[in-house]
């Protein structure tokens, strides 16, 4: 541990939306590191939704600061709370997930949480370890270290039971399993959204329950997502996704809104808090959004995917989006951005009269007469995603701009 406690607590609050509690946060990091003793930290990971975003990697992001500081880092997949389904946020409960589809989608995870992690720092464990070997007796004791009113403060299950939403007494185990995953790892800081705080924070009752040092709850705020309003979700079509092509990446953090800018420094990128405030002043005095959000788009993609395909991302990205030789007024086609190919949309290109048909377009291509962003394209090219505002150019004199 060569990093002092002080300068560790300056990494680690960089973003953070709330901790539990700070004091107990610089007392574990000074006695880690005075014993040279790394300390344990839990990310719980419900395996139901496998495509991982910027959005969902803000934990990551924090985990990973911590990992490079020197800790511990454990993901806790919940292969056996899967199986339950976590109610969170949810109007009514959630669908339990097979055996099957829980080792998929956990598989899923796993690949994609080891773009932001390291995997040789990382221990990846499954609660069905541990979990699905308690004793009858054992779950009883579980159950008995809470009470179904504080259960109940739980604001998606206190909402349903308001407007008599059915909740399963299953469910109400959810919390419980997952806080005794602490209490099994005996972890130091668990990380969490704000959406998990009552998860997270049970972690602490039941560490204190077993007479074990509790937790410290670290949360993260959630992202918004490219609409600059609501969280980052693919359901909404405003996130950035880690798996996503680095050209696709890169142009989509062009569009992060300036107001968030600082906001994705914090929470998307690595960068020191020192840096940041350097960045924060350079707005704050004018600096124009789009040359810092340049250098944003650049560290967010090379994070992903490395300096050489970060350097074809901006060449991409120069390239397409100059106006050069690109008349202004040219007709538009909406589209989902960032979720069609050009093959998608030819029965639109043949709708709207630009094409005569499918084997028109295809032979134009072979024939080089198919330019997207002033570069000529082939067939090769069909599953190539469109992104917002590209131009495709058929022939010599038809223009189609796709917009969202």
């Amino acid at each position: 541990m060569l990093v002092k406690p002080e300068e560790q607590m300056k990494i680690i609050m960089k973003g953070v939306h709330e901790v539990v509690n700070k004091e107990e946060l610089l007392g574990k990091l000074e006695k880690s590191y005075q014993t040279k003793t790394p300390l344990t930290i839990k990310l719980g990971l419900d395996p139901s939704a496998p495509d991982i975003h910027l959005g969902h990697a803000v934990v990551l992001r924090k985990i990973k600061q911590m990992q490079d500081l020197g800790h511990q880092v454990v993901i806790i997949i919940g292969d056996f709370t899967g199986r339950i389904g976590d109610p969170t946020g949810k109007a009514k409960g959630r669908v339990a997930l097979s055996d099957e589809q829980v080792q998929i989608n956990a598989q899923t995870y796993c690949e994609q949480i080891f773009k932001v992690l390291d995997s040789n720092k990382t221990t990846v464990r499954f609660n069905s370890e541990w979990l699905s070997k308690l004793t009858f007796e054992e779950v009883l004791q579980l159950a008995a270290t809470t009470s179904v009113a504080r259960i109940l403060e739980r604001d998606d299950f206190q909402k349903r039971y308001n407007r008599q939403v059915p909740i399963g007494i299953h469910e109400f185990f959810y919390p419980l399993m997952q806080a005794y995953d602490s209490v099994e790892i005996q972890v130091d800081i668990e990380l969490g959204g704000t959406d998990q705080t009552f998860n997270v924070l049970m972690g602490r009752t039941l560490q204190k329950h077993w007479g074990l040092e509790k937790q410290v709850a670290l949360f993260m705020p959630l992202l918004e997502g490219l609409d600059g309003v609501e969280k980052m979700s693919k359901s909404l079509g405003n996130y950035i996704g880690v798996s996503e092509p680095a050209e696709v990446m890169f142009k989509k953090v062009m569009e992060v809104p300036d107001k968030l800018i600082l906001k994705y420094f914090e929470l998307a990128t690595d960068e020191h808090p020192d840096e940041i405030e350097k960045i924060k002043n350079l707005l704050e005095n004018g600096a124009n959004p789009k040359d810092v959000k340049l250098k944003l788009a650049k560290i967010i993609t090379s994070l992903y995917w490395g300096e050489e395909e970060t350097k074809r991302a901006i060449a991409y990205f120069e390239a397409a989006f100059s106006k050069k030789d690109i008349p202004e007024n040219i007709p538009e086609l909406l589209i989902e951005i960032g979720a069609e190919t050009i093959k998608d949309i030819i029965p639109q290109l043949i709708e709207k009269g630009f094409i005569k048909s499918k084997s028109e377009f295809l032979r134009l291509m072979k024939q080089k007469g198919v330019q997207l962003n002033k570069e000529k394209i082939n067939e090769d090219d069909l599953d190539r995603v469109l992104m917002n505002e590209e131009v495709l150019q058929i022939g010599k004199k038809r223009f189609i701009r796709f917009i969202k």
